[in-house]
């Protein structure tokens, strides 16, 4: 009975132990704990150094520096106990540390498991080592680990197409999610933002049409990554459906959008005449929150020049300024473009004139072409003559004042730009 009412008592006394080290809120906490195990010689019991282990090293106010020590105090750890260094590790301020935790691995002989990876690969996205992460997978596929890994174990799967796809290597996380027993939207949605961030726009589509196919349904993440593609590609002006385009982006969370997304919108929006569109767009990102940028200023200027509207145009180059944004040559050109085809074209030259930098040639080609459409002949001979000092190696400009002069009949001055052309041609 004695003997009996002993190992009573200290089944009790275990679990009780066990809870508290559970319910630590902090290091200090789990210290004073560990201080009593140690006192009470129960600190090579396995199931204490463990646990002690475990919260050290993944709980949120864990100390990796402490847990460390407690690992090289044990005799034996064990795979999980090697796999709880990693991961802790692998959260932590120093990643770099997981990796050789798994060199020590695989110098004292212990194998790896599926969860052993998964960790290594948040540590080499963290660490942005792409060549750590084909190093890994490349293990994987040797030691056919693949095929190991439980069919339900989502975290193992999760962390290493996440961790691919983040360290810019998509097609590893593509060879991962076709070797996926199961895939959830969570999946679906990394594997398309994958392929967004890759600049691969057709392939992100490509995958979601086949998610519309055999997989989950999308949701407001997935549709994100969809519509930037989409903006990315005008696929939705292409096939006439912008209303569509409009009907989803509309139904995406505010929260799950931002200024990217919005410009590829207003700028899709202009590229493709819907003008009053795009405005409405950038009232609406307003109203929401979403701080223009000074993309959207230009895709802004863009509409503008697209519907002819100056007025509006001038109110959105100031508004860089007043936004505490450089307006650069993209923003200047834009305005030359506006005011030129608005038949503005002395105030366009003026605006050439004086801005801080010298104008390029497609400002400068902007400008030609709004003398021309509006028949001011003057000055388009002024921007030609500029054009051929700015560019004289370039046939087009020969050509462009050559058609100046032939307007205005003036025909020596036409067959002598021609002459000059050719003449350089043979040098």
């Amino acid at each position: 009975m004695l003997n009996a009412s002993l190992l009573f008592k200290n089944v009790n006394l275990n679990q009780t132990l066990i809870s508290l080290i559970d319910k630590c809120k902090s290091m200090a906490e789990l210290k004073q704990i560990h201080a009593l195990v140690i006192a009470l010689g129960l600190v090579k019991d396995e199931p204490f150094a463990t646990r002690i282990l475990s919260v050290s090293a993944t709980s949120a106010y864990g100390d990796m520096d402490y847990s460390y020590r407690i690992f090289l105090q044990l005799s034996n750890p064990t795979i999980f106990n090697w796999n709880t260094i990693i991961r802790g590790y692998s959260k932590g301020k120093n990643p770099s540390q997981s990796i050789f935790v798994f060199v020590d691995i695989l110098r004292v002989g212990v194998s790896p498991d599926h969860l052993t990876f998964p960790f290594l690969a948040k540590a080499s996205t963290r660490l942005s080592a792409l060549r750590l992460g084909v190093a890994v997978h490349g293990r994987i596929s040797k030691t056919g680990m693949f095929d190991e890994m439980p069919k339900r174990n989502l975290v193992s799967w999760d962390a290493m197409l996440d961790g691919y796809a983040k360290c810019g290597d998509i097609d590893l996380a593509r060879e991962v999610f076709e070797l996926m027993p199961e895939r959830d939207v969570v999946w679906w949605s990394s594997l398309i933002d994958g392929y967004v961030k890759d600049d691969d726009h057709g392939e992100a589509l490509a995958i979601f049409e086949r998610m519309q196919v055999v997989g989950p349904k999308a949701n407001e993440v997935t549709m994100v990554s969809v519509l930037c593609a989409c903006a990315h590609l005008d696929m939705y002006a292409k096939c006439g459906a912008i209303r569509q385009a409009l009907t989803m982006f509309h139904g995406v969370l505010i929260n799950q959008t931002d200024v990217l997304i919005w410009n590829a919108m207003i700028g899709g929006l202009a590229m493709h005449g819907f003008v009053m569109e795009s405005l409405n767009m950038f009232r609406e990102m307003q109203i929401v929150g979403i701080t223009p940028d000074e993309i959207t200023y230009l895709c802004l200027l863009s509409a503008c020049a697209h519907g002819g509207l100056v007025k509006e145009a001038w109110f959105f180059f100031v508004s860089l300024g007043k936004a505490s944004m450089t307006p650069k040559s993209e923003h200047y050109a834009c305005m030359v473009d506006v005011l030129a085809r608005a038949g503005q074209l002395t105030e366009a030259y003026q605006f050439l004139c004086q801005m801080p930098m010298e104008p390029t040639a497609s400002m400068l080609g902007a400008l030609l072409s709004g003398c021309m459409n509006h028949r001011k002949l003057d000055l388009a001979e002024i921007v030609g003559k500029k054009l051929i000092e700015l560019e004289p190696y370039h046939d087009d400009r020969y050509i462009g004042l050559s058609n100046v002069y032939a307007v205005v009949k003036r025909w020596d001055e036409a067959r002598t730009m021609r002459e000059a052309m050719e003449r350089r041609g043979e040098e």
